[in-house]
């Protein structure tokens, strides 16, 4: 492995722990309702950035580990990310030339499968009712995925990483 194969994995990983301790973490317990899947949107990020280092096997591993971090049904995850993962490399080239507007509704539809399946896993296991605040990470994160793709891309710009 060269320097900067080892360099990029360094960055994807540091990424995807900062994404975990984010996705878990309350600063404000009102606020839980908004938190988006950062998981999600840095493995959409870096799904488009560098498809050839990263893709559905690594988003799958990430999603079995995120299984264990939330407690959720074990491979729930698994399966939303390596999907996500797999549209966003299927499209990569497309997402690339998209203004910011286009890729934050790819972002935002990505989302809503993802939380359509987690709601179809949950409501298998016992009769949910769905509540519009079950939507609202959809929405939040589309509207930070701006700042995701900005900060990340600030990262592998300075990192050299391409």
């Amino acid at each position: 492995m060269s320097r900067l194969d080892f360099l990029a994995t360094a960055y994807f990983i540091v990424t995807v722990a900062a994404a975990m301790v984010l996705r878990v973490m309350s600063l404000f317990p009102s606020m839980d309702v908004f938190n988006p899947d950062w998981i999600v949107l840095v493995l959409i990020y870096w799904s488009i950035a560098l498809p050839e280092r990263f893709g559905v096997f690594s988003a799958w591993t990430i999603g079995l580990l995120t299984d264990v971090l939330t407690g959720r049904l074990l491979g729930q995850y698994a399966l939303i990310y390596a999907l996500i993962c797999y549209f966003s490399i299927n499209e990569h080239r497309r997402l690339r030339q998209f203004p910011m507007v286009q890729q934050c509704l790819f972002v935002f539809f990505c989302l809503l499968g993802a939380q359509s399946i987690i709601f179809g896993t949950e409501s298998m296991q016992a009769g949910n009712r769905l509540p519009l605040s079950f939507w609202y990470p959809v929405l939040s994160g589309t509207l930070v995925w701006p700042l995701v793709f900005v900060v990340l891309r600030y990262i592998r710009v300075m990192a050299r990483i391409v």
